[in-house]
């Protein structure tokens, strides 16, 4: 029964991290948390174990869905390395400082996160770029999709600057930092959408394996929970390419949106009630 579940909960991850570039930490670690609290199946798991179980799952759907991407030809590989030299140290420091936080804090801290990530993609629409400026040191490149010309940039440092902000909240709450990388991708680099989700999890892929390593140094890693939650990722990111794919995924988002307020609130009242 416990496998089942755990396979379920990866396949749900896979699909969704993969669909829209999230990484899948961001339904792990609640649905971990949850079945601890609520039922008797995985017995006493703390926050810490929690978040490096799913540290060690988004290698494995980090690295499917980036392999589909690379079919598909549209993560921009040089970019993921230059987020990753900010990532990569940001998600070290973010595991150890995940060894202070109580269950109590932990789900309130996770819980406003999550909402925050959830008020950052209901308004991304809305903030589109006017223009984009080519800069002196940004570096640039044009793609063409569906007929149309792409342009989008970045500056390297401010590039290492964020997404080290966003690694460190990947090690410290077990997601693979594609849920503020994506928008942030899009609104200040103007990547095209397909572009920055697979990007993402190219970063996602690399961040997950550094954060594993800390995690499991840490002793933080349940392994039977990990070989349980595996195949359903795997397969999950794959299905989730496809239809990232297929579908403009509007439907999807809005859904992605409602189900991020539910889960941040709940995480919110269980951290106040304790």
């Amino acid at each position: 029964m416990v496998w089942m579940v755990l396979a379920a909960i990866g396949l749900i991850a896979g699909i969704i991290g993969a669909l829209v570039g999230l990484g899948g930490g961001i339904i792990i670690v609640p649905a971990l948390l949850f079945l601890a609290g609520s039922t008797d199946l995985l017995g006493s798991l703390t926050p810490q174990r929690a978040v490096g179980i799913s540290t060690v799952i988004m290698i494995f759907t980090g690295l499917s869905s980036t392999l589909a991407y690379l079919k598909k030809k549209t993560a921009d590989y040089k970019a993921g390395l230059i987020f990753f030299a900010g990532s990569g140290p940001g998600g070290i420091i973010g595991a150890f400082a995940n060894k202070s936080l109580q269950i109590d804090a932990f789900s309130l801290y996770f819980g406003s996160f999550v909402i925050l990530i959830s008020l950052v993609l209901l308004v991304k629409d809305q903030l589109k770029p006017v223009v984009f400026k080519e800069g002196k040191h940004k570096i640039t490149k044009t793609i063409y999709q569906d007929g149309q010309a792409y342009t989008y940039g970045y500056h390297p440092i401010l590039a290492v600057i964020l997404s080290f902000g966003v690694g460190f909240c990947s090690g410290l709450f077990g997601i693979g930092g594609g849920s503020l990388m994506v928008p942030a991708m899009m609104l200040l680099f103007f990547f095209p959408p397909h572009v920055a989700v697979a990007t993402s999890m190219f970063m996602v892929f690399l961040s997950s394996i550094t954060n594993s390593i800390t995690h499991i140094y840490l002793g933080n890693v349940i392994w039977p929970y990990v070989l349980a939650l595996i195949p359903g990722a795997w397969f999950g990111a794959k299905l989730g390419v496809m239809i990232n794919s297929r579908l403009t995924g509007k439907t999807l988002a809005l859904l992605l949106k409602a189900v991020l307020i539910i889960i941040g609130l709940r995480l919110i009242i269980n951290g106040i009630t304790g």
